[in-house]
Order: C-alpha cells, then sequence, then structure tokens
C-alpha cells in the first residue's frame, strides 16, 4: 500500500517538476476564478501583482504571477493568499498551477479557487 501511495505521489508531481525546471517570466498580473458552490456562481478576477479582491466572504489576493519564457499563453503559475472578511489568518497561502490546480488546492466546503492566466501584455 504505502508503494502505491508513492508511485501515485510521484505521478502527480511528474508535471510540477517537470514545470519547475523550465525558465518562467514574472507577468503583471492574472486572472483567478472563484466558483461558490453554494449559490453555483462563477466569477473570474483580472488582478495585478499585490491586488485583492472580494467574493462572497472570500478575499482573493495574486502575490504574483509566472509564466514559461518560451510560451507565453502556456501554463500560469500563481501565488495566491485566500483569507475570509474579518480574519486576519490566512485560510491558504501558496503556489497554484493552471494546468494542475489539484496539486495545490483549497479545501473549503463553499468556494473553489484555481488561476486561468497570466496577463502577458
Amino acid at each position: 500500500m504505502r508503494k502505491l501511495t508513492s508511485v501515485i505521489l510521484a505521478a502527480c508531481l511528474l508535471p510540477v517538476a517537470a514545470a519547475a525546471q523550465e525558465a518562467a517570466t514574472s507577468a503583471p498580473g492574472g486572472t483567478v476564478r472563484v466558483l461558490d458552490k453554494l449559490n453555483g456562481s462563477v466569477t473570474d478576477l483580472e488582478l495585478t501583482n499585490g491586488q485583492s479582491a472580494t467574493v462572497g466572504r472570500l478575499v482573493v489576493t495574486l502575490g504574483e504571477c509566472r509564466f514559461p519564457t518560451d510560451n507565453p499563453m502556456g501554463d500560469a503559475f500563481q501565488m495566491i493568499t485566500l483569507q475570509f472578511e474579518g480574519n486576519l489568518e490566512p485560510v491558504f497561502m501558496g503556489w497554484m498551477i493552471a494546468s494542475s490546480p489539484a496539486v495545490s488546492a483549497f479545501d473549503n466546503a463553499r468556494y473553489d479557487v484555481w488561476p486561468l492566466s497570466c496577463i502577458t501584455s
């Protein structure tokens, strides 16, 4: 069972390891998608680096957006911080990858959040 878990984990992290070896360029901002599972609404937030926006009670802050230097329309890597209004402590802070949102997913009963793309122009 332990060996199977190791194989599954390695398979999940393979795209992340390959992406980490690519040269990346920092973008001025990016687009983050928020799904409110309670009412079914989807909101796309176009944020500049350091900017925050609120969807319901969730505050989304984009720290940085990076994309592969060789392929500006390729994958987006975003440093995202999530917190609920009135709480200073983040409920999520880390890098999310557009092509593999489940690798570092925000686990919440009401909201799903994932990166879409970087602003390249």
